[in-house]
């Protein structure tokens, strides 16, 4: 089985420079008043100081998200996948893939299915998709297609996987092809849905740093 990953991008050279001016004369005002040189300074320009940075701090944070949900929108429209990037979540697939592998996948329509290659797909009443090898495909006259696949690991094919009834995929069930993959790269995200504790404790101290990191 499998989850979708994230990623990142960048902003604009001119806005990170107004950004970095800002934060420099934050760095100095804040100099002088800890030296004793910022005459007539109060307690409370000083804390006003303060919430500028935090400010500035929450608004970059705030642009690093945005612009990495834009970077995975654009690799959904580049692949034709709704999930380009996926992490392989059990050894059903081993030796091919391992649990922990990286997998990058592209879902072009007009790319027929083929026997042998490995497949992301969902099935109804399970959450996670699941990534198998294609072992049959049944073509109609009419050019429809249906498919039947199996873990590499596995005694079976997955007819038991699918909902009651069904026997073969369609082209709709599939999120993505295999094109290449990363060993190993993805075990960051098992730890974390296997330990769900330790995912918030991660995220509260890279949201922490980011906050509230001070820059040299």
């Amino acid at each position: 089985m499998v989850r979708a990953g994230t990623v990142g991008t960048h902003l604009p050279a001119s806005g990170l420079d107004i950004f970095g001016d800002l934060r420099k004369m934050n760095k100095r005002q804040e100099r002088r008043y800890v030296e004793g040189s910022f005459h007539g300074q109060t307690l409370k320009s000083y804390l006003i100081l303060q919430f500028v940075r935090l400010y500035y701090q929450v608004l970059n944070f705030a642009m690093i998200v945005s612009s990495a949900l834009m970077i995975w929108k654009g690799l959904i429209v580049l692949t034709g996948s709704e999930s380009p990037i996926v992490v392989v979540l059990s050894g059903s697939m081993e030796p091919a893939f391992h649990r922990g592998d990286l997998l990058f996948l592209t879902n072009f329509r007009e790319d027929p299915i083929r026997a042998g290659e490995i497949v992301v797909f969902k099935v109804e009443g399970r959450d996670i998709p699941i990534v198998h090898r294609v072992i049959k495909v049944h073509e109609k006259d009419n050019g429809d297609i249906k498919f039947l696949t199996k873990g590499d690991n596995n005694e079976v094919d997955d007819r038991g996987l699918y909902k009651e009834g069904q026997n073969w995929l369609e082209k709709k069930d599939v999120v993505g092809r295999a094109r290449g993959f990363l060993p190993y790269v993805g075990m960051v995200t098992i730890i974390m849905n296997d330990y769900p504790k330790f995912k918030y404790a991660l995220l509260a101290v890279m949201g922490a740093y980011v906050l509230l990191k001070r820059e040299s």
